[in-house]
């Protein structure tokens, strides 16, 4: 197989990449085939403690499952959040999250300082194809 159509058979068409916390990134890929099909990679991608890379895990979800796959997941939180832990906050983490982010914006525009984009670099998984975000969010226990 050539390099041109290698490269199509593993086309990313759409990517959504959601934050979760320090060190944890999901990745959610639409992926075109070599017979213009699509199917999901929903990729774990979590730095190691030791600083030395990134481990990765991945799920395949073809078209065929997307239903089942979306039904299951949600009967499984609902589970969780309705019978094993209704008191919980699960809004808790997302406001944190948003404060955090309106804090280093508002930093960085009265600062103007590139030593914290420049310090959040290093927090960034090289392999991820997606737009540089911050990783770091050391203001936020996870």
């Amino acid at each position: 197989m050539d390099n041109e159509s290698n490269q199509r058979r593993f086309e990313s068409v759409y990517s959504k990449k959601v934050r979760a916390g320090k060190r944890r990134t999901y990745f959610f890929d639409v992926r075109r085939t070599k017979g213009d099909d699509f199917y999901l990679t929903l990729t774990e991608s979590t730095k190691k403690f030791n600083g030395d890379g990134y481990e990765r895990h991945k799920i395949f979800l073809y078209k065929e499952d997307f239903n089942r796959f979306i039904d299951g997941l949600q009967e499984a939180v609902d589970h969780v959040k309705t019978e094993l832990m209704p008191e919980y906050d699960y809004d808790e983490y997302t406001r944190r999250h948003l404060e955090y982010e309106e804090q280093l914006a508002l930093e960085n525009s009265q600062n103007g300082t590139q030593a914290a984009a420049d310090e959040s670099k290093s927090d960034i998984d090289p392999e991820d194809d997606s737009k540089s975000e911050l990783e770091s969010e050391d203001d936020i226990s996870w």
